[in-house]
């Protein structure tokens, strides 16, 4: 048995961006990350202010039932009996025992969530979480998924990938390709996919898919080597250093074409709370936990009779196989289990990172802080400037400060600065938050 995990404490922060116009050459480039990659695992854990810190990686956020009971018992047993998710379908234990390391990762392997302890930080895989169900899109994901979990957890060199590279499987409608992956996988109609890497995208048959993504990312990692910052993603290389992905599968054997290169899809259909209907007959259910937090008695009550829950980077949970009663039934139980059930329901679209008293770095307990309402654009809570967790494309910003008070901004295209007067934060949140939306998907 090995012995238990040592505790780490990630890197924080971003470098200065060198100069666009006037790029230093190889030999005077500043290191984009001047110390290893420390971010948290479920072997390498991070002491936090509350206890060690356990991220555990659930690529494309797929659980069997007896997965999603493991991690309540590991809630229970390890942690805070709480489980955080985050903005990538992963999850969070917090407050976890000195001790407890070493069990918690008996557990883990116990039940296939820790395939291979090397590569256990890497596996980091986003993909649509209505894949298959909705009718939209191009159809299952899962082959493509468990092939390109499988080819990165087979290989020794993708362990040199640093614990926040992302890859994105979207099946076509656009949800997941706008979060920031380092390599996006999107599928296309007549069975090809795009595969996407900073500035460069070819075309692939779907077969392929997999092999390319793990070619596009040893690609990166031959550049960032060239480059020679540290880079630990794509957006993180110099300018001058791009991965030359049409090479790259050329020398894999890996027929490709080029194909157009336009900015990330609008999300089309990302889950919203509530009951979705299938072109088969059956019906999923769609629920969030306030605040991405959820007990160990919440995620009991999430199995469903499809043997399977999805973990969705928007901090939600999909649930598979039902009839139209029973998804209707289960959505009734979910409710009364404290989770948010529909769009417009308190909670809905508000999000919050750690905060005091768990993270040393917040200034202010924005978990405590934090205010309901829904409806229009989401709202992220952040304990400092690092604005840890926050979506992606427009979304509101609550910020902390030292001084005791909260800023407020609206991020993304829509991006400006909001006025606040003492006592006006509920009221002007909620005006940030007005925007036109795409109906939710839901029936």
């Amino acid at each position: 048995m090995p012995p238990p995990p040592t505790p780490t404490t990630p890197q924080q922060g971003e470098p200065a961006t060198p100069n666009a116009a006037n790029p230093p050459t190889p030999a005077a480039l500043p290191p984009t990350r001047d110390r290893e990659d420390a971010c948290p695992g479920a072997l390498r854990l991070h002491a936090a202010d509350d206890g060690r810190l356990a991220r555990l990686r659930l690529p494309g956020g797929i659980l069997t039932n007896r997965q999603v009971g493991a991690l309540a018992a590991a809630a229970e047993r390890y942690g805070d009996g709480h489980l955080t998710i985050t903005s990538r379908g992963n999850a969070e234990l917090r407050g976890i025992g000195e001790s407890c390391g070493t069990g918690l990762a008996e557990l883990l392997r116990h039940t296939h969530l820790l395939p291979s302890e090397r590569h256990e930080r890497i596996r980091n895989i986003v993909a649509s979480p209505l894949a298959g169900l909705d009718g939209l899109g191009h159809g299952t994901l899962l082959p493509r998924l468990r092939a390109l979990d499988a080819l990165l957890c087979a290989q020794e060199w993708t362990a040199a990938l640093s614990g926040r590279f992302l890859f994105a499987l979207d099946d076509g409608r656009g949800d997941v390709a706008g979060l920031g992956a380092d390599v996006t996988l999107l599928a296309q109609e007549r069975d090809t996919v795009a595969v996407r890497v900073g500035e460069s995208a070819v075309e692939v048959a779907a077969s392929d898919a997999p092999r390319a993504a793990l070619e596009a990312a040893r690609a990166f990692l031959a550049t960032a080597a060239a480059a020679g910052t540290g880079a630990w993603r794509v957006r993180d290389l110099p300018p001058g250093h791009t991965v030359d992905l049409t090479t790259a599968l050329a020398q894999a054997n890996i027929p490709a074409d080029p194909t157009s290169v336009t900015p990330p899809p609008t999300p089309v259909s990302t889950p919203t709370p509530g009951v979705v209907a299938g072109p088969d007959g059956t019906y999923t259910v769609v629920v969030t936990p306030v605040l991405g937090r959820v007990t160990a008695a919440q995620l009991r009550a999430l199995a469903g009779p499809g043997g399977e829950v999805r973990v969705t980077p928007w901090r939600g949970f999909v649930v598979p196989g039902f009839d139209e009663r029973g998804a209707r039934e289960r959505l009734r139980e979910l409710g009364d289990a404290g989770f948010v059930t529909a769009p417009d329901a308190p909670w809905a679209g508000v999000g919050a990172c750690t905060g005091r008293p768990g993270c040393a770095k917040a200034l202010a307990d924005v978990r405590r802080d934090a205010l309901s309402g829904a409806g229009g654009l989401p709202v992220h809570w952040s304990g400092c400037e690092r604005r840890c967790g926050h979506p992606h494309g427009d979304w509101v910003d609550v910020t902390a400060t030292a001084d005791g008070v909260y800023t407020l901004a609206v991020r993304g295209a829509r991006e400006r600065q909001v006025p606040l007067e003492e006592g006006e934060l509920a009221q002007a949140v909620a005006a940030a938050r007005r925007a036109p939306q795409a109906p939710p998907r839901t029936i």
